[in-house]
């Protein structure tokens, strides 16, 4: 059954009753999907997995690897044990990367881009 019609009369008896007057943001344009440069295919799938508080394996190593990269950068001293976790979740995440051949998908490659220079490396 179709429920487009139903919605959309709903929808103008909304507007008539001045429901949608007072609404936050109002005369504002919508702020910028923070998803917007993620390919198509793959983003309510990244969607999803932001509303459970869940991050993919390689954006979750690659998060953990700024911030290791961060914590060395600040402390003067390497300590030889955080060197070490840097360089195998490097490893890690080119493994999988690889595995998942995503490194040869363009739409991987301008992701990768715009997402390095946002993190600014």
């Amino acid at each position: 059954m179709d429920y487009g019609h139903l919605i959309e009369e709903k929808i103008k008896q909304s507007i008539k009753q001045g429901d949608f007057d007072d609404l936050p943001g109002k005369g504002h344009p919508l702020p910028k999907d923070e998803l917007a440069y993620v390919p198509d295919d793959m983003r309510n799938s990244y969607r999803i997995l932001k509303n459970a508080n869940m991050l993919p394996e390689e954006m979750q190593l690659k998060k953990e690897i700024v911030q290791l990269e961060e914590i060395l950068q600040k402390n003067g001293e390497h300590s030889k044990e955080q060197k070490q976790q840097l360089t195998e979740k490097r490893i890690r995440f080119n493994v999988l990367m690889e595995k998942r051949k995503m490194q040869s998908s363009k739409a991987f490659q301008q992701y990768s881009g715009k997402m390095n220079r946002k993190l600014g490396w």
